[in-house]
């Protein structure tokens, strides 16, 4: 359906009476505000009748300073809820917004740093952790050959065995 066109004057006629309605009705609230107030200062503070002698003063001072304290209690446990109430909105708020993740993840830089400086780091200053990964291995000993046992010099003992000298020698060591 094609919508049907408001002319000027009749827009302007219609934003003067939603104008004039919406004065009224403020004028109305601000009316029954007033009336409030007057209804709640009639309940909660009578008329003060103040007496001529010291002691009855003394017993209105009292009141009063009891009414005081009763109104002070109230108006703290009020703040108090009132905090309260923040700090939720607060963290939804909080919450609302790492929901929709439109929060920028901060670029990350390089850090030189050792193992020892890392595992600190993650561990706390309270661990001490060392990194000297030869402490932990197994020592292992070499095996002497017998070979290696002898001692001198290899061209003298082929020398000394060579030719029918060298039998002689091994004959004499045999014997």
């Amino acid at each position: 359906m094609a919508e049907k066109k408001v002319s000027t004057s009749r827009k302007n006629q219609i934003k003067s009476l939603m104008l004039q309605i919406s004065q009224t009705i403020l004028e109305e609230e601000a009316r029954e505000a007033k009336r409030e107030k007057i209804r709640h200062m009639e309940e909660n503070c009578p008329s003060v009748s103040i007496p001529g002698t010291m002691p009855d003063l003394q017993e209105l001072c009292r009141k009063i300073h009891k009414q005081i304290d009763l109104l002070d209690e109230e108006r703290y446990d009020m703040e108090n809820k009132v905090n309260k109430s923040d700090k939720e909105i607060d963290d939804l708020r909080m919450k609302v917004q790492d929901l929709k993740g439109k929060f920028k993840k901060p670029a990350l830089k390089r850090v030189r740093m050792s193992a020892d400086d890392m595992l600190a780091a993650l561990l706390g200053s309270k661990h001490k952790v060392s990194m000297d990964l030869r402490a932990n291995l197994k020592q292992v000993k070499k095996e002497v050959k017998e070979e290696e046992k002898q001692t001198g010099d290899w061209r003298k003992n082929i020398e000394d065995k060579a030719g029918m000298g060298g039998r002689k020698k091994m004959f004499e060591g045999e014997v």
